[in-house]
């Protein structure tokens, strides 16, 4: 991931066996750096293009369709918005979609057995309208499995039975359905790639301070040193 490689670095207090004294330090990348998009762009969707996440494709393989380079993987995690987050994905593990058998066998195990996949998760509404097509029921509300609709229809009154008002959502649908919702996401677009990656490296870059050695590395306090 490239991300790393945009990180300044720090150095650290040795507390390896081999090093040579105690003023020994280690230098590493800095990941409590940390930034996100602009608040005032997170909002303004006229700055991202709505993208469907091809089956088995990874953040890299989004980076490299999308922006032509598989490097840019954590630009697509940091700025990606969809129904589970609004400002980047921090856990791909639950954000990310799975591909086919990964869900399979994420279901298998949250359920149970195979045969618990084909149990009915939750009843939803089937779409009702009326004679004259005015909508009576919405497609997709969660109900009970008992749920019935009676309405003014034509002069008299209608009754629905509970087949024709609702379905049964098994397990198994459940679950694809939440992971078909994470395919779609919004991504930064091209153009503004560029000035996302500039402001990205000016905010990377160390203020003045104590611990400054220069603008990609700074020194972390010696605890040998300082502690009594």
């Amino acid at each position: 991931m490239g991300y790393f490689r945009e990180l300044p670095n720090l150095l650290y207090q040795s507390f390896l066996p081999s090093k040579n004294s105690s003023l020994d330090y280690v230098e590493a990348k800095n990941l409590f750096r940390r930034t996100k998009l602009r608040d005032d762009l997170q909002n303004v969707f006229t700055v991202f293009d709505k993208y469907e996440i091809p089956e088995g494709f990874r953040p890299e393989n989004v980076a490299e369709d999308y922006y032509g380079s598989d490097e840019l993987d954590w630009v697509v995690l940091m700025t990606a918005n969809g129904p589970t987050n609004t400002s980047g994905i921090i856990n791909v593990r639950n954000d990310w979609p799975l591909n086919n058998q990964e869900l399979y066998e994420f279901a298998v195990e949250k359920y149970g057995s195979d045969g618990a996949l084909s149990e009915t998760h939750h009843y939803e509404t089937k779409e009702i309208k009326d004679t004259r097509g005015k909508l009576i029921l919405p497609k997709g509300k969660i109900v009970d499995s008992d749920f019935t609709v009676k309405y003014w229809d034509n002069g008299s009154y209608v009754t629905t039975s509970t087949s024709n008002t609702r379905t049964g959502i098994s397990n198994y649908i459940y679950e694809v359905n939440i992971n078909q919702e994470k395919r779609s996401i919004f991504l930064l677009k091209q153009e503004y790639l560029q000035q996302f990656l500039n402001d990205f490296r000016d905010i990377m870059v160390y203020g003045r301070s104590s611990q400054f050695v220069n603008d990609d590395l700074i020194k972390t306090e010696n605890t040998n040193l300082t502690m009594p």
